[in-house]
């Protein structure tokens, strides 16, 4: 059985900070990761899902693996997954265990004001 999910090609996957209480809550524990979301187009959304309920049925552990900014591989934990189905395809929503020294978040306050020139 594949214990990952490749990313082939494209660019490197964009992390989302999590703010759901239930997601946030899976990461208690000894070890200290952050839980992030990536959304991911591909053409078996479903199956990659399968894949994922297969490996955690049998108590495996599958992984996202792909290459970071420098093109170096990367792997991290998948801890719970999803499909939606849009206009151009499904989007796989995969939730992940990331070591908070191994990426950056970008942080997308979807206020477009310019807080330099802001005044009380």
């Amino acid at each position: 059985m594949e214990d990952k999910i490749t990313i082939i090609e494209g660019p490197p996957p964009v992390f989302e900070a999590v703010q759901d209480g239930w997601a946030l809550g899976l990461n208690e524990g000894p070890h200290l990761t952050d839980v992030v979301l990536t959304r991911l187009r591909t053409f078996n959304g479903p199956a990659l899902v399968e894949r994922c309920y297969r490996a955690w049925r049998e108590s495996a552990t599958i992984n996202l693996h792909y290459r970071n900014d420098l093109g170096m591989e990367e792997y991290a934990p998948i801890m719970a997954a999803r499909t939606v189905e849009t206009a151009e395809g499904h989007v796989l929503l995969l939730w992940l265990y990331l070591d908070s020294e191994k990426y950056e978040l970008e942080f997308d306050s979807g206020d477009e004001e310019d807080f330099d020139d802001y005044e009380d």
